[in-house]
């Protein structure tokens, strides 16, 4: 599943001059918690989230007086304090995704860089934004979407392995492959490949087998799967 199949194709997004006003403003409206700032050809620049906007009703700059340093929350700086557009205000550069990457990178991505969502870019471009909530979403899938995608699309075209080959069940997201493969790198290939298919919860490849150990010195015989 590649993130053009779940993300949000009408995005809000705003230009570098939209107000912090503007910008809370069509939050609220469009009941959501960030948007990406843009440029005239659609190239993100940044995202302004809600996080920018509490920081600005929660403090004021230095400017301000004592009681502007007293009320400044510490570890924001005084520009982003100050800041009245969305350009200023913006976390820049974004944390963006392609839109044909895989669901499963868009959730390391969310992980990893700590973010809630992702602008989706094609040809550099601003073209959807994929969410945490849309990622959850795709994790709903049924048993047979999960075992439709492994068995009839990873294993044929990724993985070149004949689907008759092998014997694949899903229950409650938990994927069983059992049968026979010619090397231990693609049972490794297998496994790697099914958790990354949204929905997947556990991989037990423990009754594929192999014809070939190709991760270890070459011997006599055949090898299995311990």
């Amino acid at each position: 599943m590649r993130v053009k199949d779940v993300m949000t194709v009408n995005v809000a997004a705003v230009g570098q001059r939209a107000t912090l006003k503007q910008v809370a403003q069509l939050m609220v409206e469009r009941e959501i918690s960030g948007v990406p700032v843009i440029n005239s050809e659609r190239r993100v620049l940044g995202v302004v989230s809600e996080a920018d906007i509490i920081v600005k009703a929660a403090s004021r700059p230095q400017s301000a007086g004592i009681l502007g340093r007293f009320y400044a929350p510490e570890a924001v700086d005084e520009r982003h304090l100050a800041a009245t557009t969305a350009g200023q205000a913006m976390t820049a550069p974004a944390v963006t995704i392609d839109a044909d990457q895989s669901v499963a990178e868009a959730a390391r991505l969310i992980v990893e860089r700590k973010v809630n969502r992702l602008p989706v870019l094609v040809d550099g471009k601003l073209a959807g934004i994929v969410s945490r909530a849309d990622i959850v979403r795709a994790f709903t899938r049924s048993d047979r979407e999960i075992w439709e995608e492994l068995r009839n699309e990873i294993i044929p075209t990724k993985l070149w392995i004949a689907p008759e080959e092998l014997d694949v069940t899903v229950t409650g997201g938990q994927v069983k492959v059992a049968g026979r493969v010619m090397t231990r790198t693609e049972v490794d290939l297998v496994e790697a490949f099914a958790w990354r298919i949204p929905g997947v919860v556990s991989v037990d490849c423990s009754e594929l087998t192999w014809d070939a150990d190709d991760r270890a010195p070459r011997v006599a015989g055949v090898g299995r799967r311990p």
